[in-house]
C-alpha cells in the first residue's frame, strides 16, 4: 500500500507522519486490496480562529475511491476522526464481501440428520407477495394447516396459527 502525505499551509513534522502512518497501517486489518492512501493536511484560519482540515482518499481495487474530509481545531483530533470515519467505510464494504449466508444448496445438506432415515426437506412459501394480517387469518380457518407462515404488508415474516380453543395466535 502506497501512502503519501502532504501538508498545505502546514509544516509536517515527523510526530504528526509517524502518527499518520500508524493510523493508516490500522486500516489493514480489514484485508481489502487498498492500493494507495493520500493524506492532504491543510492549516485554515477563519475570523481569526486557527484550525486544521484532513482529507483521506483512499483507492482500493474494484471500487471506487473513498475520500473523507474532517475538521477540527486539534490535527491530532482530526486525524483521529478521519480514521473512525474510514475503518467505518472499510467495515462496511468489507461486510459486504464477506457475506457468510450459505446458498439453498449447502442449506439441504446441512439439514439432512444423520443416523436416521429421516430427512427435513426444505419448502418455498407459497407466495412471497405481501398479504394483510386478516387475509392469512381465513385462509388458515379455510385450511386444515396448524399454522402459515407469510409476509404482511410492512414485509415481515409473520406466523399465524390455531389455538385448541379455535382462536388465533401471531408472531
Amino acid at each position: 500500500m502506497n501512502t503519501s502525505i502532504v501538508g498545505k499551509q502546514f509544516d509536517l513534522t515527523e510526530p504528526i507522519k509517524a502518527y499518520i502512518d500508524s493510523a493508516v497501517d490500522s486500516l489493514k486489518k480489514y484485508n481489502l486490496d487498498v492500493i494507495s492512501v493520500r493524506t492532504v493536511i491543510s492549516a485554515d484560519e477563519k475570523n481569526g480562529k486557527k484550525g486544521f482540515s484532513v482529507e483521506f482518499a483512499i483507492n482500493m481495487a474494484h471500487k471506487n475511491t473513498v475520500v473523507i474530509q474532517q475538521k477540527d481545531k486539534d490535527v491530532y483530533a482530526a486525524i483521529d476522526l478521519a480514521i473512525e470515519r474510514a475503518k467505518k467505510v472499510l467495515r462496511r464494504h468489507h461486510d459486504k464481501i464477506t457475506n457468510h449466508k450459505k446458498s439453498e444448496a449447502q442449506i439441504i445438506e446441512d439439514v439432512t440428520l444423520e443416523g436416521s432415515d429421516d430427512e427435513i426437506v426444505p419448502m418455498r412459501l407459497d407466495s412471497y407477495k405481501p398479504i394483510e394480517v386478516e387475509d392469512a387469518m381465513n385462509e388458515l380457518r379455510a385450511s386444515d394447516k396448524q399454522f402459515m407462515v407469510f409476509h404482511d404488508m410492512d414485509d415481515k415474516f409473520r406466523v399465524m396459527y390455531k389455538k385448541s380453543d379455535g382462536r388465533f395466535g401471531l408472531y
